[in-house]
């Protein structure tokens, strides 16, 4: 009998069981790998090439679901095919939907899994085609607010407040993880409000060295300093009739800090180097990614101005926390990126749209943004889940899950993986492990 191509990973916690599966496949002439553990699957599977994953459900540490879902993301044009002596409607259903083929109940006899094996690679080649058939979310009656894309009611309760305080001068906090759009809204209070047509300065304070802060924010007579040539408006002169942004401001030093509080209780602005101070008629935003107010109680933040910047706080959800979001601005970035680069629009399979909400984000919008504008530009049409970046894909944390085995168990497994690197090849397995065929042919009889 010729042995076939496919190479068969069996995953099962009983031993007696890898072997009554193994000598089945065997007699099929298919090339068989066993693992009694997920973790060790793992390593099969990355060290050789498989063609079929063969499953137990109930294992020790992780189980079998784990590893399905795994494979699903890393290897998802593999079959597998679960085999359980615990069936339920349940766990069938639950196989199906984490990406199982095939579902098979033991005791099953030579002919039952003969028939499983050939439905499960076909499987493999129809999988491929019927991608096109998925259809991808359409989201309804999609949300847009000065750039701000979105419908969950954690969004909605920051544009309700942004239509509340856009056409007065009251001193705003916004507060929210890196890559939020925290600009993005102060810019949308701005340019929402009656004073739209006037001035809008975003100045990032923690991108200005902190010897110079002081200088640009407030500005300088000459003489002021070595090297004040000439006299200099500040940021906050700019600004006058309009809108101030100062990103990070929990990283302006105590100098700035001073200066600052001085604006918001006096409304006016003294240059450095000056004796007369200048009324400024502005609106300050602050924003910042820490927490303020613990660097209040470590003394590192100005309670009283901490105090005056908070008079109106707006929290920006970070995106995990509005997921229900993300199909919305996923829509929106592959258009802006398609329309940038003159490209078609790429179209996701629905399973991609899946991982992106359980990611955790955290870059947020500005991650899930360059994420899909790499994506446009490495791609042509369409996106799978294979050409995703792998931190984006399920993990197993097997540390620990292994019980302590024997040294002839360990050697066995050693063996297994290096037989599966080398594509079964018994002569090239020899030399790495530096015995002889007839060795080899020994230990794996």
């Amino acid at each position: 009998m010729s042995l076939k191509r496919e190479n068969i990973l069996i995953v099962d916690d009983n031993y007696d069981m890898l072997e009554v599966i193994q000598r089945q496949l065997k007699a099929l002439a298919y090339h068989v790998y066993k693992a009694s553990s997920v973790n060790e699957a793992i390593d099969l599977l990355q060290s050789g090439s498989i063609d079929l994953l063969i499953t137990d459900i109930q294992m020790p540490g992780v189980d079998g679901f784990e590893l399905i879902k795994y494979v699903e993301e890393h290897y998802p044009f593999l079959p597998t095919l679960v085999v359980t002596g615990f069936p339920s409607v349940n766990s069938a259903v639950t196989a199906m939907k984490s990406g199982a083929t095939d579902y098979l109940v033991k005791p099953f006899t030579n002919k039952e899994l003969k028939k499983a094996v050939e439905k499960s690679f076909r499987s493999k080649k129809a999988s491929r085609v019927s991608l096109s058939h998925l259809s991808l979310p359409s989201p309804q009656n999609p949300i847009s607010y000065a750039g701000i894309i979105g419908q969950s009611k954690s969004i909605q309760q920051v544009i309700d407040y942004i239509e509340r305080v856009k056409s007065n001068r009251a001193t705003i906090l916004i507060q929210g993880e890196s890559g939020t759009g925290k600009e993005l809204i102060a810019r949308a209070i701005h340019y929402k409000g009656s004073f739209a047509g006037n001035p809008f300065i975003a100045v990032n304070c923690g991108a200005i060295p902190e010897n110079l802060l002081e200088s640009e924010l407030f500005g300088y007579e000459k003489g002021a300093f070595t090297g004040a040539q000439q006299a200099k408006e500040g940021f906050f002169q700019a600004a006058h009739t309009g809108t101030i942004f100062l990103d990070e401001i929990g990283t302006a030093p105590a100098s700035v800090q001073i200066r600052l509080l001085r604006v918001l209780q006096e409304k006016e602005v003294t240059k450095i180097g000056a004796t007369k101070a200048q009324k400024v008629k502005l609106r300050i935003i602050a924003a910042t990614n820490e927490d303020l107010y613990r660097q209040v109680q470590q003394g590192t933040f100005r309670e009283d101005l901490y105090y005056r910047l908070n008079v109106v706080d707006i929290n920006v959800p970070s995106l995990r926390e509005r997921k229900e979001d993300i199909p919305l601005l996923v829509d929106f970035f592959l258009s802006k990126y398609a329309k940038e680069y003159a490209k078609k629009k790429l179209e996701l399979n629905p399973r991609v749209y899946e991982i992106f909400e359980r990611y955790p984000w955290p870059g947020n919008i500005r991650e899930l943004e360059n994420c899909l504008q790499k994506l446009t530009i490495m791609h042509e049409e369409k996106v799978d889940i294979s050409e995703l970046p792998e931190h984006f894909k399920y993990k197993i944390d097997a540390s620990g899950s292994d019980e302590l085995i024997s040294l002839e168990a360990m050697e066995k497994k050693y063996i297994q993986k290096v037989l599966a690197a080398v594509n079964n090849n018994k002569t090239k397995a020899a030399e790495i492990l530096n015995i002889t065929r007839k060795t080899l042919r020994n230990k794996l009889s």
